[in-house]
């Protein structure tokens, strides 16, 4: 008896008219549907009248699941592998099941089955250039991890990137952006195909300012094209004043510049002392 295919179904991200014909197909066949959210897919197989056998498939039993999924496989029968919303594999723990699939001695046949993607949705509609962009993932919690990450993209010219978000966290980490990267082209994507469907575009000035007062909900796409930097004439004093009141401390302003303009660490360092030396002159004698 041969193995069973795995296939890794995307199911929609907020419209639920997006989802494929074959996905659906391949949902009423397979002998099992591993899923992020048993509840969340029960609802979609519900809505179309899909009856099928559910197994929850998330971060924190990916291991002991994953296991047992593979024996489902190879004892012949089909599974079917989804996410909460979207394609599997993308920022959640699906790719470790599509692995050990793959790297199974009975050669696992793993079988794409396409479809609606909040990554592909926001970069379709962002008006920037696309013919290569880098998705980053999730956005790091913490100032330092967050400063680090954004840093990164430095290396880059003229590119654009991709980031998720938490609607939570969305404001301090555009801010953030703007301190690192300066005041560069982004869009923001949220709701993507649903009711309340919102993408915003303009410089990250313009976006946190249209986002002022505003408590958002939810995971949001941000697109945004870093800018070729000069480095012929770096204005180290100015980069650093930006960052020092952008609120970071004068440890990590030093590790920004220097990795941006490719300058010793020490010659930042003396210039972060001069201009923190000029901030303190310049506050108010107190009586």
């Amino acid at each position: 008896m041969g193995t069973g295919a795995l296939y890794v179904v995307s199911t929609p991200i907020g419209n639920l008219e997006d989802i494929t014909l074959r996905a659906l197909r391949i949902l009423k066949s397979v002998a099992l549907i591993a899923a992020e959210d048993t509840r969340r897919t029960r609802k979609l197989l519900t809505h179309f009248g899909i009856k099928a056998r559910l197994t929850s498939y998330f971060e924190h039993n990916e291991r002991l699941k994953a296991g047992e999924i593979i024996e489902v496989l190879k004892g012949g029968l089909d599974v079917a592998l989804v996410s909460d919303a979207g394609t599997p594999g993308i920022s959640d723990p699906g790719y470790r099941l599509i692995e050990l699939a793959l790297a199974d001695e009975k050669a696992i046949q793993v079988v794409p089955v396409p479809g609606a993607s909040a990554l592909l949705s926001v970069l379709s509609v962002s008006g920037m250039p696309i013919d290569a962009f880098t998705f980053l993932g999730f956005v790091p919690s913490g100032d330092a991890a967050k400063n680090s990450f954004f840093l990164e993209t430095l290396a880059f010219h003229d590119h654009t990137f991709v980031v998720y978000e938490s609607a939570r966290r969305l404001k301090d980490t555009l801010i953030s952006m703007r301190a690192l990267l300066g005041d560069v082209h982004v869009c923001m994507g949220r709701e993507m195909t649903k009711a309340h469907e919102e993408a915003l575009r303009g410089a990250l000035s313009v976006v946190i300012g249209a986002l002022n007062g505003r408590e958002l909900k939810g995971e949001v796409t941000l697109v945004f094209r870093t800018l070729k930097k000069d480095k012929a004439a770096p204005d180290v004093p100015a980069r650093i004043l930006r960052l020092l009141d952008a609120g970071m401390s004068v440890k990590d302003a030093v590790k920004a510049v220097s990795t941006e303009f490719d300058l010793p660490r020490g010659e930042v360092y003396r210039e972060a002392l001069k201009v923190k030396g000029s901030l303190k002159s310049d506050e108010p004698e107190t009586i």
